[in-house]
């Protein structure tokens, strides 16, 4: 499916056939700011084992979409090695801003996901990209129980040079599950803020998550003053609730966190 975002905010709503019937992207109408809102639905609420949807979205310069989802996006169980497959391909215009801001995705117990997200885009393009991951269906006891999960995100310049590489993958092994190695957090997030509309939210982002950590890392000690014990090593203390960094690079910054409280997948 191919959308196009051009100077008078109006874009093609196509729709293109999966295993599942039909998925359609919809259009919200454009704001008082011009801006475009598209998210997409998947008839029956979820992706299926073997599903694969390819989306290609262009935004025109100086143009401004946010692309969002109904709700989480479930992978359901896998039918043998069949997986399930997501693929976005966009290229943001001269000045222009895409905001790529999902739900999570969840994976129900024994499911296989593979999702695929690449960005072309010029020296003034601006991109906010959100990609974030749950534990499963929480409430329902399945917790890290997906049998693999993989998410790969590149940003590319108009010279087709990379500019950000990311890839998680995360499958469960002989000698030791995801589940043993996630422990008690139930959320992965990224967050990357490319261009300068977002060079404010950029700086205020690396400010308080060096706060956050240095807060939460901080070893505590039983007081003030001169003669206080000293503190004791990291190793020793309760896991923090949120793990966060925050990386710049040239005039993008990358936040990645992860933290145990659950998200409803409804």
């Amino acid at each position: 499916m191919e959308l196009d975002a051009v100077a008078d905010g109006e874009p093609a709503m196509p729709a293109a056939p999966t295993a599942t019937g039909v998925v359609r992207v919809e259009k919200v109408g454009a704001s008082s700011s011009g801006a475009v809102w598209l998210y997409s639905l998947t008839y029956g609420g979820g992706i299926v084992s073997g599903d694969r949807i390819s989306c290609t979205v262009s935004v025109g310069d100086g143009c401004t979409v946010a692309m969002t989802t109904q709700a989480s996006t479930k992978v359901y169980k896998a039918v043998g090695l069949k997986c399930s497959e997501q693929v976005l391909e966009a290229t943001v215009g001269k000045d222009a801003l895409f905001a790529v801001i999902p739900d999570p995705v969840t994976c129900f117990s024994t499911a296989r996901y593979y999702q695929k997200q690449v960005f072309h885009v010029s020296g003034s393009s601006n991109l906010v990209l959100v990609d974030w991951f749950t534990s499963g269906r929480y409430e329902s006891g399945e917790t890290w129980d997906f049998n693999s999960y993989k998410s790969v995100n590149h940003i590319l310049s108009e010279e087709d040079h990379p500019l950000f590489i990311d890839s998680v993958l995360l499958e469960q092994g002989s000698n030791c599950s995801i589940a043993e190695r996630m422990q008690e957090y139930n959320v992965v997030a990224m967050v990357v803020l490319l261009g300068p509309k977002l060079k404010h939210i950029q700086d205020q982002m690396q400010d308080e998550v060096k706060n956050m950590m240095s807060v939460q890392l901080r070893p505590p000690t039983s007081g003030g003053g001169r003669y206080a014990t000293r503190p004791q090593p990291l190793l020793s203390q309760t896991r923090p609730p949120l793990i966060a960094s925050c990386s710049p690079f040239g005039h993008t910054v990358s936040l990645r966190s992860c933290f145990p409280q659950h998200y409803s997948h409804s």
